[in-house]
């Protein structure tokens, strides 16, 4: 017989560190003879990436040990960092100085490329292997502060390792490229480029161009896209032919492109995204199988797994259980492999089966789970919002099969809000949700106006209205669980990360729905950010709110930071000090702005933490300042968590 307890007091046995330690999330999973290799992060080992294979019984066996992390930082995000030979040696960027290296089974990995001018200053992503080259874009930035990129191509010889002009330039000309992708013929380039102030999912252009007999890209010319189309992903079919995901119906979908200059027709066109925002370099959403048919992932909210036939553009969904996020990784004849997890089932990398339909597990993203019953399910919900929109969103009430709350007791409820702000939220099986869940917290993850997986109209609701739009959608949602008796409305906090960071301080200063926020590296202000932030989203700010000089007023008045006269509860602000995205600064002059208000507050700063904790230290640190906090505000106790000490007014 469950006990009564107050909601947020239940004992758990989801413990931090229990949390972090056993968790390592997987990324890309790769074919390789015989083998699978993936991609890995290692909290426990200073948070790097690994780059692991299934060895005897399935245990993971490293083919990158420690200390070397295979991790790109072009465009800060990265993606791609590593591709593998046809004689099985790995290419890797190293993050700790951005060179590339080779390693054969056996030795120590060996650079490709040769030391930087700068620390750090040469970055190469999405790499390659072609012929006896890593093709790859090249990210340079230059002692004056400018960064340049190109598609380029670095011998597998060694013979850059000390000699940069050893290395050929394909192709410039833009402020950023994305998938080169090389004819079968091996005559033409494609690839997809966009220039400041767009980002990737506002506009992009496919282009491709001739190479000549130095194997560099003469004049190119623009087969699809524009500044109010949004092109990703070109893949080959035959060498007069591409395929590429183009959002120009509203919806991502794959389009057949040819190269005569007529229009491109849709291969399957449907009310759902064939794609999501390119955050990160080398990203797919569709293979092409050996018969022809495509396997592609379409979003509406979550992700189906589906077979197109181009022939005559029928699809159907394969039946991938509980399963609400997928991603196509690599594929050999009728074996896939897929980044997928569901609300009930832990993410992690696993084998497709055509043939057979069986899918099986290759790396989970965690060791082990706790019992079924602590775990949370996720509820869908859509509310209204102002203007009569929809806002999507995933409620998870408090869940513990010891435990209920006391009679005519409603739970605190914390809004998670992600960052982006174009990033997309799925029902999901979430170790960090079920933190706080098994202890009577609930939690609702919010798909606000600007998020993908909704097609084009909702992402572009955020357009100039960055601090409004997101704001009121995420109050809409809290407001509705507290309006159908779900939640406390005195007991609701709100937390989220970068861009989500900044719609929790946006929110504190501006409404009155929540009793206290956590900020992790979260934008604070904008002038300043704009001037401090990397190249990559530099120019972000112009479309979520307008260009400078003309938008300055609105940049001021939208600052968190200008508004904390605002402000009447507790802010729990978390930084790493080594963020080049959302740099210290921003953290440290809203902590300062609480100080002269004289609000209470802790500033958790992180040394060796950039953007987005990857240490197991730092992980377990956070999370339990962010439970001690929350009991601290929300009322009620936190047995066996570190008690957070909060500045207050002497």
């Amino acid at each position: 017989m469950p006990q009564r307890a107050p909601y947020g007091s239940w004992t758990s046995p989801i413990a931090a560190a229990e949390l972090a330690a056993s968790g390592h999330p997987v990324d890309v999973g790769r074919f390789v003879g015989d083998e699978i290799w993936w991609s890995e992060l290692r909290p426990a080992e200073g948070g790097r990436t690994a780059i692991r294979r299934a060895g005897p019984g399935g245990q993971p066996v490293d083919v990158l040990a420690a200390p070397w992390n295979a991790r790109t930082r072009v465009h800060e995000y990265g993606g791609g960092a590593w591709a593998v030979t046809d004689d099985q040696r790995l290419v890797f960027a190293e993050f700790h100085d951005q060179r590339v290296y080779v390693k054969s089974a056996g030795r120590h990995p060996v650079p490709l490329t040769p030391e930087p001018p700068i620390p750090a200053g040469v970055r190469y992503g999405e790499l390659s292997v072609v012929g006896e080259e890593v093709w790859c874009v090249r990210e340079t930035h230059t002692q004056a502060g400018e960064v340049r990129r190109d598609v380029c191509a670095i011998p597998l010889d060694g013979a850059a390792a000390d000699d940069a002009s050893a290395i050929r330039s394909i192709v410039a000309g833009s402020d950023f490229l994305a998938y080169p992708t090389l004819s079968p013929d091996g005559r033409r380039l494609a690839w997809i480029a966009w220039d400041h102030p767009q980002m990737p999912w506002d506009g992009t252009e496919l282009r491709i161009a001739e190479l000549d007999g130095d194997g560099v890209c003469g004049p190119w010319r623009v087969l699809l896209g524009g500044v109010e189309e949004s092109v990703l992903q070109p893949q080959w079919h035959g060498d007069d032919s591409l395929y590429a995901i183009s959002d120009r119906s509203g919806w991502w979908n794959i389009h057949r492109v040819g190269l005569d200059g007529a229009a491109p027709q849709p291969v399957c066109a449907a009310a759902g995204d064939f794609g999501a925002p390119l955050w990160q370099l080398g990203a797919r959403w569709y293979t092409e199988l050996a018969d022809g048919r495509l396997l592609a992932v379409r979003t509406v909210g979550t992700d189906a797994l589906t077979v197109i036939d181009p022939a005559d553009g029928t699809a159907h969904d394969l039946d991938m259980g509980d399963l609400t996020t997928v991603a196509v990784s690599d594929v050999d004849g009728e074996r896939l492999l897929l980044r997928c997890g569901g609300a009930g089932t832990p993410a992690g990398l696993r084998l497709l089966d055509l043939a057979s339909g069986t899918l099986a597990d290759v790396r989970l993203g965690v060791e082990s789970l706790p019992p079924a019953g602590y775990l949370p399910t996720a509820q869908p919900i859509t509310v209204t919002g102002p203007q009569g929109r929809e806002v999507h969103a995933f409620a998870y009430p408090p869940r513990n099969p010891d435990f209920v709350g006391l009679d005519g007791e409603l739970p605190p409820y914390v809004a998670f809000v992600h960052g982006g702000p174009t990033a997309h939220v799925a029902p999901a099986l979430s170790l960090v949700f079920a933190y706080f869940t098994s202890r009577g917290i609930g939690v609702v993850d919010v798909n606000y106006g600007g998020s993908s997986g909704y097609g084009r109209e909702y992402r572009n609701r955020l357009r100039g209205q960055w601090g409004i739009v997101d704001v009121e959608d995420t109050v809409a949602a809290v407001r509705g669980l507290a309006e159908a008796g779900l939640a406390d409305p005195e007991r609701l906090a709100i937390e989220g990360g970068s861009a989500g960071g900044w719609t929790v301080l946006a929110a504190l200063t501006t409404s009155d729905v929540f009793a206290c926020g956590a900020s992790y590296y979260g934008v604070a202000e904008l002038e300043g950010f704009v001037q401090e932030t990397h190249d990559f989203e530099s120019r972000y700010i112009d479309g979520l709110i307008g260009p400078l000089p003309e938008s300055a007023e609105l940049y001021a008045q939208r600052a968190p930071l200008n508004n904390v006269d605002g402000l009447n509860c507790p802010v729990l602000l978390l930084q790493g000090l080594d963020d080049p995205i959302v740099p210290p600064s921003q953290a440290e002059r809203f902590r300062d702005a609480l100080v002269s208000k004289g609000i209470p507050h802790a500033y958790l700063a992180y040394e060796g933490e950039a953007h987005g904790f990857r240490r197991l230290q730092t992980q377990v640190s956070a999370r339990e300042a962010e439970l001690s906090f929350y009991g601290q505000l929300l009322g009620f106790e936190t047995p066996g968590i570190p008690r957070l000490e909060l500045w207050r007014p002497q």
